[in-house]
């Protein structure tokens, strides 16, 4: 999908007309429903003309132009595709070109993969070839149209406002097919590059064909941590991605360089890549021997990734470690310890099963891991706070780590990864659990994704079976935590404690051994038998499956355009009682369900235990038209 496609000549004539990012603008809106910043409109209105008019003066002016072409399942957008005939091969040919309005840039503290840019905010960037390979890595691992032969695909960036000596140190990356670098100065070079790869003839079947290909499956997280951790990097990182991936890699020699240490916190929603990074960072610091391990609060995804990434190695399963490992670690010991999901830090972590040697007060949990590596790494989304004694926020790793005086480097993950890509539904989801300032919205649909509203669990659940059994993707049940929860009968039969009715199902299993057809519990998400009970957020969180079901429980309902949460509905142990004030367990229950709805990746069932909710739904996801949008 691309917010403008035409060809080189029609992207000159609109510029000259005033309307080329009028155009641009006014098609992202209706696709994202997101509207333009200012500096990309400026950009548009700068950039794109000079990039026609050069394809112009090369003899390609029917070369097809794709703007901000968006990436197959992600958000995120490239600034142009090319798309064109191959003159050497006759093939379809495409180029990814990154503009680059940049005038000065050099690099941050020596690092060839981070630069510093004049007059532009925010800390170091991303190296644009580093940016612009990312995306090519990234297209030609999902897109079918690129894999017909080995020249399909270019990638440059253009940096066409900047003279090499502004941008000297840019050069000192050494380029591939995939991360050209030129210059105002090197626009003839950029020109013959141009030429090298798309003929003087229409681009339009190259660009439809790029447009309808099909997209291979997203690789699967856990299916990949083996071969990523023994053998090379199999995850493409894209941007804030790759930056946090560069800025820790970056840290950790700093550390070692200067007896320093540095914090690096990494926030972003369901879907942005968190994971994806951590186990980036933890194969290339492995591979290079710098001592790291990964950690996280969950059982579920703990145990996931030593069966999947450590399947036959005891020495890799030992790099996968809980919060609660470090109580008694020696300080910096570690270069980097990866905190994945780090909305799930505890307040401490004692429990009734700690020696009584290792009981250190009330340490935070918190300063037991920012203590334990020079480089302490947080990834969280502090929407998944779901218990009241969970901590992971920006604030209080910030606060400890100012108290120790460490510095702090934190990255925001903006783009999305899960749910097809849609930002769309991402931002829905918030606005439906009253976690935006806007409230619940109208779905104005994403073809990206899909989301429906069930009228029966029955047929919930035969939806999820139908897609399943269609696309040959992964489909999942969840729940609030609405019903009790039975251990198995003595006959290892499962008891159908969510019961809707004369439906009923039962809850993934609580243990580490798997009965019957049911899978442990750690791998409700990943074994294809967890199809057959209903999951909970303990064990769906940190995981993603093609196809979601979320039953909403009686804990939350819609009353007078909201959803209101009913503590007296709710059974899970961790909120009852006084362990949450009424504030917070209204906030932790928004959370759960937030969870629950950002699992899928293609789509979304929902279904509402209580009627009026189930018409509150039904109306708020029924399909606009265009003219019902203005």
């Amino acid at each position: 999908m691309s917010a403008f496609t035409g060809s080189a000549s029609a992207v000159v004539e609109l510029a000259r007309q005033g309307t080329l990012a009028t155009r641009i603008a006014d098609q992202i809106m209706h696709q994202t429903w997101q509207t333009p910043s200012r500096a990309e409109f400026r950009s548009w209105e700068k950039s794109l003309p000079i990039l026609a008019h050069d394809l112009l003066d090369a003899g390609l002016g029917d070369v097809e132009v794709l703007i901000e072409y968006q990436l197959p399942l992600t958000s995120k957008r490239a600034d142009v595709v090319l798309a064109g005939v191959d003159p050497t091969t006759g093939q379809d040919s495409f180029v990814i070109v990154e503009l680059k309005q940049w005038s000065r840039a050099e690099l941050w503290e020596e690092d060839p993969r981070l630069v510093l840019v004049d007059n532009v905010p925010g800390g170091p960037k991303l190296h644009p070839g580093l940016q612009v390979r990312g995306y090519c890595e990234y297209a030609a691992d999902f897109l079918g149209a690129l894999a017909q032969h080995d020249r399909s695909l270019g990638g440059a960036a253009y940096l066409h406002n900047a003279a090499d000596l502004d941008v000297t140190d840019l050069f000192d990356l050494k380029p591939d097919e995939w991360s050209r670098l030129y210059t105002r100065q090197r626009r003839n070079e950029f020109l013959d590059y141009l030429k090298s790869r798309l003929a003087p003839e229409s681009g339009a079947g190259a660009a439809n064909r790029l447009r309808s290909s099909a997209v291979r499956p997203s690789k699967n997280l856990m299916a990949l941590a083996a071969a990523e951790i023994k053998e090379r990097e199999q995850f493409v990182l894209l941007d804030e991605q790759r930056l946090a991936y560069e800025v820790v890699r970056h840290a950790v020699v700093r550390a070692r360089r200067s007896d320093h240490k540095t914090a690096v916190i990494v926030t972003g929603g369901p879907g942005s890549g968190k994971s994806a990074i951590a186990l980036s960072l933890l194969g290339e610091l492995a591979r290079h021997g710098y001592p790291a391990v990964h950690a996280t609060g969950s059982r579920s995804f703990t145990q996931t990734l030593r069966q999947y990434a450590g399947r036959g190695s005891s020495r890799l399963k030992s790099l996968f470690k809980y919060f609660n490992s470090f109580m008694a670690a020696t300080p910096n010991d570690l270069d980097v310890v990866i905190c994945d999901e780090a909305h799930r830090i505890r307040r401490t972590s004692v429990n009734r099963f700690t020696r009584k040697e290792m009981r250190d007060g009330d340490r935070p949990q918190v300063d037991e891991l920012i203590s334990a590596a020079r480089v302490p790494v947080f990834l969280l989304d502090e929407h998944q706070v779901v218990k009241p004694d969970e901590t992971g926020t920006v604030d209080t790793i910030h606060e400890h780590a100012a108290q120790r005086g460490l510095d702090v480097e934190v990255v925001h993950l903006r783009e999305q990864f899960r749910c097809g890509g849609s930002r769309a539904y991402e931002d829905w989801v918030l606005d439906l659990l009253d976690l935006s300032d806007r409230g619940p919205q109208r779905w104005p649909g994403d073809d990206r994704f899909e989301l429906q509203v069930a009228g029966t669990p029955w047929v919930l659940e035969e939806m999820l079976r139908a897609k399943q059994e269609k696309t040959g993707g992964t489909a999942r049940m969840s729940a609030g935590y609405c019903w009790p929860w039975s251990d198995p009968r003595e006959d290892g039969s499962l008891v159908g404690d969510v019961t809707i009715g004369d439906w009923n199902r039962p809850w993934n299993l609580r243990g580490d051994r798997s009965v019957g057809d049911a899978p442990a519990s750690a791998f409700w998400a990943t074994d294809p038998r967890g199809i057959g009970q209903v999951g909970c957020v303990y064990t769906a969180q940190g995981f993603e499956y093609d196809w979601s079901g979320v039953i909403l429980g009686p804990d939350i309902v819609a009353r007078d355009g909201h959803l209101v949460v009913r503590r007296e509905y709710n059974k899970d142990p961790s909120l009852r009682g006084r362990k949450a004030t009424d504030a917070d367990f209204d906030r932790l229950v928004r959370n759960v369900y937030k969870v629950l709805l950002t699992r899928g990746m293609r789509g979304t069932v929902l279904y509402a235990t209580d009627a009026e909710t189930r018409e509150f739904l039904t109306a708020l996801t029924h399909r606009t038209t265009p003219d019902e949008r203005r």
